[in-house]
C-alpha cells in the first residue's frame, strides 16, 4: 500500500494533518533490556490530504479525524515489539495509508530520547514518507 519515497508532496496543494509530540511507553529496540524496560518513544505524523471540503463545510465528515490516526499510533507504539525504530515508522504509515483512502502521503517521525549513546543528544530516530503508489 505503501508507495515510493519522495520529495514533500506539495503538489497535491499542501493540505495536511498535524500530530505533533505524541509521548507512549513502548518496548521496541534490538537491546533486550528495552524490550523488558521500555522506554518513552515521541512520535510525529503528517497526513497530506485534500482539505478544502471540510474547509467549506465545516463538517467533520469530510476529513480524517486526529483521534483515529492517534489510536493508530498508539495501537503500534505501545503494542508488539519491533526490533527497529524503521519499522515501528514503517507500521504506522502503512496503517494509517491502508485504512484511510483520502491520505494521499504519510510522514512518521519517531524519536527515541532516552538512549545509551556517550554524548549528550536530544534524541535520535527516524523519519520517512510514503506516498501511495497511483
Amino acid at each position: 500500500m505503501a508507495g515510493d519515497r519522495e520529495e514533500e508532496p506539495t503538489a497535491m496543494g499542501g493540505d495536511k494533518l498535524i500530530l505533533r509530540g505524541m509521548q507512549f511507553h513502548g518496548f521496541h529496540g534490538v537491546k533486550q533490556e528495552e524490550k523488558k524496560l521500555g522506554q518513552k518513544f515521541v512520535i510525529d505524523v503528517d497526513a497530506w490530504m485534500d482539505l478544502a471540503a471540510a474547509g467549506d463545510s465545516d463538517d467533520i465528515s469530510h476529513t480524517v479525524s486526529y483521534t483515529d490516526i492517534y489510536r493508530i499510533v498508539k495501537g503500534i507504539v505501545e503494542g508488539p515489539s519491533h526490533n527497529l525504530l524503521e519499522s515501528v515508522a514503517q507500521s504506522i504509515a502503512n496503517s494509517t495509508l491502508l485504512k484511510f483512502p483520502q491520505i494521499s502521503s504519510v510522514r512518521v517521525k519517531v524519536e527515541k530520547p532516552h538512549v545509551a549513546v556517550q554524548g549528550v543528544v536530544d534524541y535520535l530516530g527516524v523519519e520517512i514518507l510514503r506516498c501511495r503508489k497511483a
